[in-house]
């Protein structure tokens, strides 16, 4: 007998214990398939994030349209909908809207019946054990007997209608309503998938990580982003100086200080003494903000030149110690000529503009002054020993992967790097190649190695979580270098070119998808290539290759929306099949309590299942079938 019967045994020690659990999880495989939402690119807006997340990308208002609609007007509709968004929100804006206490009272009694019957529609994919899970503790008597009967039955209508007015005559209306809707919420997506990039751009990826640590069921796949925060914590300073940048071109910087705790006054102190305005440094969401002070803005332009400029020396000592990772287009201080103020690139001699090198040694550009030095170790202990910032990333850790397969499905953030030719590339280190699914699981081993054993200094393994973050053979960045030099410092467009890798064209194919999925062990026929990373424009379409890769990246970060036009892709997978929802840009949460604002826009049919997928088709499914092998093994041995 193995160890895994030997458990078995144990927790079910009788024959009639073994033929109970084998007609339960039998009876599971009937259910429904349950609902999976996907997400992508959330770069930190939160508000747009935490709507969608509580609409369930309009899931909540398309069950009540299909099922209130002839008894409710479309204002009581959006009004019901938004109840179950924003319900302690709601509740008090509705309150305000009553002219009397009877008024109040109804309205109290019609909200928890049309709650219940909601609560019942959403329940239907689960066991009486799942949904028990999902209630509040303290309203799960009253919730069940509400639930599970028939309140037209004449018996217990008396029964029925007394705790409902109970409800109200206690003053429990508010707790109660407010519990339901969260446990809608709860059951309307039993899962959620977030294909990369929650961190950089928008002002609060530390609420975003929050949310999802209270999640009920989710995974991660890193995206570039990400992992700029992971290296930082692994003691890349590279990584960390790369954020700064980012979190300082966006006027993000109060994400380090206010949210993480992580002090830059040496840093502000340091920029302000060597540094001035320069017009390519100023946040790009501050150029029209009149409401910002000038002395602000001029700080964050002096902190954004100082860590380019440490970033552009650290790139070049990296450069020096990992030739193996052919950094040719990257640290490009040494290329100037000082004195004609131009530098050469691929050939070409170009002026330079913007100029801040003033602690830039001519002979030695790659090395730190002694005060640089000190800030970044200073920034790296802090980073290192960030507490609230360390528990959000070790849940990033623990919840993530370069890559999932899930329900028949590819998720990954990025790319897989390959040839014109579809050929997967080859990565070389230390002797040994790695393409394709080997890559990704390469690259996610060293990024573990490295966030687990983290170390200050030049350490080659951090070096790796770097290289993830625009490596050219880095499946989380899929370019053949970054051209952030360039865009500070020259005029002119061709140095800014970032050439893309030959995925993202061959991606539109169905025959290339047919490779990935099989290369992934996946149903080439039924599966699907579900990515992030590349924001779809205006003019592209989201769904490619005959429906075999749907691009998620629509523009949930506000400096993407222009040139998407939108404000954000949502995946939503149910027994049905897929639907991918298209969304406004969010305006705020007044808007939708008070204005019934929603952000649905519309949803686009990816493929229809002809026979409604059950739990038994799911990978849960396949687990339960090996269960009920084992447990009908012990049954018959109880029989012998």
């Amino acid at each position: 007998m193995s160890y895994v019967e030997k458990l078995v045994r144990e927790k079910f020690p009788t024959k009639q214990a073994i033929i109970t659990e084998i007609t339960n999880l039998e009876a599971i495989l009937n259910l429904p398939k349950a609902t999976e939402h996907y997400v992508s690119d959330l770069h930190g807006e939160f508000n747009a994030f935490d709507h969608t997340l509580r609409n369930g990308s309009g899931n909540i208002k398309q069950k009540i349209e299909e099922n209130f609609a002839g008894r409710l007007t479309p204002k009581n509709i959006q009004d019901f909908a938004t109840l179950i968004y924003y319900p302690e929100d709601e509740l008090v804006f509705q309150k305000s809207e009553m002219p009397d206490q009877e008024t109040l009272e109804q309205w109290y009694l019609n909200t928890i019946s049309n709650l219940i019957e909601l609560l019942k529609i959403t329940a239907t994919k689960y066991t009486r054990s799942k949904v028990r899970k999902a209630l509040n503790p303290d309203f799960v008597y009253i919730t069940e007997e509400l639930l599970y009967n028939d309140q037209q039955e004449h018996d217990k209508r008396n029964y029925y209608n007394k705790i409902l007015r109970n409800l109200v005559e206690l003053n429990q209306s508010d707790y109660f309503i407010t519990a339901t809707c969260y446990t809608i919420q709860r059951l309307v997506v039993d899962h959620l998938h977030v294909i990369g990039d929650i961190y950089d751009r928008g002002p609060a990826p530390d609420k975003i990580m929050e949310t999802l640590m209270k999640y009920h069921s989710l995974d991660i796949q890193w995206g570039n982003h990400d992992v700029l925060w992971l290296g930082a914590v692994a003691g890349s300073a590279l990584c960390m100086m790369n954020l700064l940048r980012i979190c300082a071109r966006y006027n993000n910087l109060a994400i380090i200080e206010e949210a993480y705790g992580i002090n830059l006054r040496h840093l502000s102190m340091f920029a302000e003494k060597n540094y001035g305005d320069n017009a390519a440094f100023r946040p790009k969401t501050l150029e029209n903000a009149d409401f910002v002070m000038p002395d602000e803005k001029l700080q964050i332009t002096q902190i954004h030149q100082a860590v380019a400029i440490i970033q552009f020396k650290l790139e070049g000592q990296l450069k020096k110690r990992r030739p193996e990772f052919n950094l040719n287009d990257l640290a490009l201080l040494d290329q100037i000529d000082w004195n004609k103020n131009e530098i050469g690139i691929d050939g070409v001699n170009y002026k330079l503009k913007n100029g801040c090198f003033g602690t830039v040694k001519h002979d030695a550009p790659f090395e730190l002054t002694q005060e640089e030095a000190e800030v970044v170790q200073s920034l790296l202990n802090s980073f290192m020993n960030a507490t609230k910032l360390r528990k959000h990333l070790d849940f990033l850790v623990s919840k993530g992967s370069m890559y999932k397969v899930y329900n028949g499905n590819l998720l990954f953030h990025g790319c897989i790097p390959v040839a014109e030719d579809g050929t997967f590339q080859a990565f070389e280190y230390e002797g040994k190649s790695y393409s394709g699914r080997k890559l990704l699981d390469f690259c996610e081993q060293k990024l573990r190695k490295a966030y687990r054993k983290p170390h200050k200094g030049e350490s080659v393994v951090a070096d790796m979580i770097w290289y993830l973050w625009q490596g050219s053979l880095s499946p989380l960045f899929g370019k053949h270098c970054m051209t952030t030099f360039a865009r500070y410092f020259i005029s002119e467009d061709e140095p800014k070119v970032e050439h893309k890798n030959a995925y993202f064209e061959l991606r539109k194919e169905e025959w290339f998808c047919e490779q990935l999925l099989k290369e992934f062990g996946l149903n080439q026929e039924t599966g699907h290539v579900i990515n992030g990373h590349t924001p779809v424009k205006k003019e592209q379409e989201p769904i490619l290759a005959n429906k075999k890769m749907i691009v998620i990246d629509g523009g949930y970060s506000k400096a993407y929306q222009p040139i998407t036009g939108i404000g954000g892709y949502t995946l939503l997978y149910n027994s049905y099949g897929l639907q991918l929802v298209t969304h406004h840009p969010f305006t705020s949460k007044n808007d939708a309590v008070k204005n019934g604002c929603d952000i649905i826009s519309t949803r686009k049919i990816v493929n229809q299942e002809l026979e409604r997928q059950t739990v038994a088709d799911t990978d849960i499914g396949r687990e339960i079938k090996k269960s009920l092998e084992m447990l009908r093994e012990i049954l018959r041995s109880y029989d012998n």
